[in-house]
């Protein structure tokens, strides 16, 4: 059994949404995607924000998930010229990353490719 499970999990970030409003996790998949981009993140060095000593970068993402010390935001939110309206102290997740790559990076790594070929 996971602990926190799904449904606490996605509870938990969806706690400061006003009534009416869409909440930032409806999915499962939501909650997988963006654990997975807060690892990745602790992975490439950046600080955890929960106690990390000896616990895997995936167990201290669901951890600060489940404790509100980051926040997930889309791209939607992150487009906008104006500031991110963030706590000092979260770190910001880009939950739509679903790791697919567009047209413009497919052709960079053709490009590369057909060089180490050459």
């Amino acid at each position: 059994m996971l602990h926190p499970s799904y449904h606490d999990l996605i509870q938990a970030v969806n706690s400061g949404v006003e009534p009416g409003e869409e909440p930032v996790v409806q999915s499962r998949y939501s909650i997988v995607i963006a654990t997975a981009k807060r690892a990745r993140q602790l992975i490439a060095g950046e600080d955890a924000m929960v106690p990390s000593a000896g616990r895997k970068p995936l167990s201290v993402a669901v951890d600060e998930l489940y404790r509100q010390k980051v926040k997930i935001v889309s791209e939607d939110d992150t487009a906008d010229d104006e500031p991110m309206a963030a706590a000092a102290d979260t770190a910001e997740i880009d939950a739509a990353d679903t790791g697919e790559a567009d047209a413009a990076d497919i052709a960079a790594d053709d490009e590369d490719l057909s060089e180490v070929t050459e």
